[in-house]
């Protein structure tokens, strides 16, 4: 993939090249989105052409699609340097889009805000910057604290320990191991595929329909998952019902108190799989990364999903913007 130049900005390619570069920004920063890792940027784009430039002393990630340029994740860097970074991106997407309504920057942490609107030069009053840009929310990524979800103590755990204990006494040979790429990507593949047509299955049309449109990019993104997993430094679990595998899941370090979980499928017949490998999977990330958090991402605007996601009572509920021009 060639690199752009727009307003003498080399934007080059967001290859493996980049994870070093990116990950120097991001472990100086107090972030805890989901969004906030090299992985969870490259997966998803396996199906378009990411790009970035260091400007302002910030690493800008863009997205080319048809022909229009995005911002996957605000500029990264220090603070001073926050309002400098959009505002300069945005004049690069301005002058690649075919209209300045497509430019926009998307999830932006909280903090990302106030440094935006409070950083403006004496000539332009918070009020005044306002009358240039729109700030909207978005989703939230849902964060749990990791002992809740190994322990899951108390009544309003009640349901998931039940499905557990019905899980384990049904498939007493069930079996977990780490996820390898090599040795499991084939079976993984097959799971997810079974997953998409038994989801379809059960669906309103109208649902159906909205939720096929992103099985494509995310059939992508897990086929790159496995291609580069062990250079992604992710970790993961399958697990085996009668040797065959029913379910899978993967996650990395955020920061220092946080871990993510990145993606998990299970059979969706296989009752209370997904419990018990959220449990177990909580383990490891704890074991693994000695974190005291685990974010698992926001809900995509899907009721049944939200609804899941609450149930296991986060510990607090992080939102995300999108930052457009008026």
């Amino acid at each position: 993939m060639p690199s752009l130049t727009i307003n003498k900005h080399a934007l080059k390619p967001f290859t493996l090249k980049a994870k070093p570069i990116i990950e120097e920004y991001l472990h100086k920063l107090d972030v805890d989105l989901s969004d906030y890792t090299f992985a969870a940027n490259y997966i998803w784009l396996a199906n378009a052409s990411g790009f970035y430039a260091i400007i302002e002393k910030s690493f800008c990630l863009f997205v080319m699609t048809g022909g229009e340029l995005t911002m996957l994740l605000p500029p990264l860097g220090k603070k001073k340097n926050l309002t400098d970074a959009m505002k300069k991106c945005f004049e690069i997407m301005n002058t690649n889009n075919s209209s300045r309504f497509y430019a926009r920057i998307d999830y932006v942490q909280a903090g990302m805000i106030e440094e935006f609107l409070q950083n403006a030069n004496e000539a332009e009053s918070m009020f005044e910057m306002l009358e240039h840009y729109v700030v909207e929310k978005k989703l939230v990524d849902y964060v749990y604290e990791a002992d809740a979800l190994i322990e899951l103590r108390g009544n309003s755990y009640h349901t998931k320990r039940t499905e557990i204990n019905k899980f384990t006494k049904s498939y007493p040979n069930h079996r977990i191991e780490l996820l390898e790429s090599v040795r499991h990507s084939e079976e993984i593949i097959k799971l997810f595929n079974k997953w998409v047509s038994d989801r379809v299955k059960y669906m309103p049309k109208e649902e159906a329909e909205y939720f096929l449109e992103g099985i494509h990019m995310e059939r992508h993104a897990i086929k790159r998952m496995l291609k580069h997993y062990d250079a992604l430094g992710l970790i993961g679990l399958v697990i085996y019902i009668d040797e065959e595998l029913k379910g899978f899941t993967v996650g990395e370090r955020i920061n220092f108190d946080t871990a993510t979980v990145v993606i998990e499928k299970t059979d969706f017949e296989v009752m209370g799989c997904a419990q018990f490998i959220f449990r177990e999977f909580s383990k490891v990330l704890k074991e693994h990364y000695g974190v005291i958090y685990i974010n698992v991402g926001d809900d995509m605007g899907f009721e049944n999903l939200k609804k899941m996601k609450m149930s296991y009572r986060p510990f607090k509920l992080v939102p995300k913007y999108t930052i457009y021009q008026k």
